[in-house]
């Protein structure tokens, strides 16, 4: 395969119409702090390092559905967070803003929707 040269993943970015008060979602639900700022863009890092969040502006931004029907804008990716209590952890998301999906295909699995309408999953192992 040949050298590969060095990369490595430093977050996933989540398109949104406010990534200041997407960021701030987050930070509540996950308490990591604000890494980078600027008016377009806000980054959250885990103090222990690792991969974080990144939240851009996208003008144009379309609400996901889930689930999505027919010509309804459908999700790009989801966050899976692991939890060790499902119930406490849902209580905690929807104390930072996440609504419960109407639609919850697992038991051991709670899908929450961010208040951009991005669905994250709560799940214990």
């Amino acid at each position: 395969m040949g050298t590969r040269p060095g990369m490595s993943l430093t977050a996933t970015v989540l398109d949104a119409p406010d990534p200041h008060a997407l960021a701030a979602f987050y930070q509540r639900l996950l308490g990591w702090p604000i890494g980078d700022q600027e008016p377009d863009w806000v980054t959250l890092r885990p103090e222990g390092g690792g991969p974080g969040l990144s939240f851009q502006r996208e003008r144009a931004y379309v609400r996901p559905t889930w689930p999505a029907g027919d010509g309804e804008q459908r999700m790009m990716m989801h966050l899976d967070i692991e939890v060790e209590d499902l119930e406490a952890a849902g209580s905690q998301a929807a104390e930072a803003g996440a609504t419960l999906a109407a639609f919850q295909p697992q038991d051991d699995v709670r899908v929450y929707l961010d208040p951009a309408g991005h669905p994250f999953c709560l799940w214990v192992r």
